[in-house]
């Protein structure tokens, strides 16, 4: 699991990544919880994420946002970290100059930002985004969402009510040539502790679904 350190948009930022052995690789970019309650690119949910996309093949990076572990600057409330993890996508896209698919998949503060990202990036084909914090952020810039993808949540959530995804999900859901694969994650809190078996599960079963069809 090769660490490397690239040049974000505030100075250095230290990820992790893995190169696939298929030519013209898919890749996938996964985007930490937030920086300031902890959340880094060790996350096991992250860690997990990056895993599943590396063993299906595609070129797979996880990062830390500025100010995090290595990563040089300061936590810049959204604004700054949706520029480091465009930095992100552009390394990965200048190490892999070939591909044309990518997916995104964040967790937390991270699926706001990855959404975000997707809303820049055509290119962007695929998200899952893990405990949307749907209550916090705003996300009506998702109008239209650009690309199909997952929604799983915990049905325990302390942080982020369950009723404010649901209410997310439906807005996607009803939206043209858009399919929100909406998954609840019984007795799981925002973190998935005791839960990250099942929210693996789904996470594989979602993705061989989709690639499958891609195939």
């Amino acid at each position: 699991m090769p660490e490397v350190i690239f040049n974000g948009p505030n100075g250095r930022l230290e990820g992790c990544y893995h190169q696939s052995k298929r030519p013209n690789a898919p890749l996938a970019l996964l985007l930490h919880p937030h920086p300031q309650y902890g959340g880094t690119m060790n996350n096991e949910v992250v860690f997990n994420l990056y895993q599943n996309f590396a063993r299906r093949g595609f070129s797979s990076l996880r990062f830390n946002f500025r100010g995090v572990g290595r990563s040089q600057g300061q936590f810049d409330n959204g604004q700054g970290e949706l520029s480091d993890a465009a930095s992100a996508l552009d390394w990965m896209q200048s190490r892999n100059p070939n591909t044309n698919t990518c997916w995104i998949a964040g967790f937390s503060f991270g699926a706001w930002v990855a959404m975000q990202l997707m809303m820049r990036r055509p290119e962007i084909s695929g998200f899952i985004s893990i405990a949307t914090p749907a209550s916090q952020y705003d996300f009506s810039f998702l109008a239209p969402c650009p690309a199909s993808g997952m929604i799983i949540h915990g049905d325990k959530d302390e942080v982020v009510p369950q009723s404010s995804v649901n209410k997310l999900a439906q807005k996607l859901q009803k939206q043209k040539n858009i399919k929100i694969d909406y998954r609840i994650i019984e007795g799981s809190d925002h973190f998935f502790l005791d839960h990250l078996e099942p929210l693996n599960k789904q996470v594989n079963d979602y993705l061989d679904k989709m690639l499958s069809k891609a195939a």
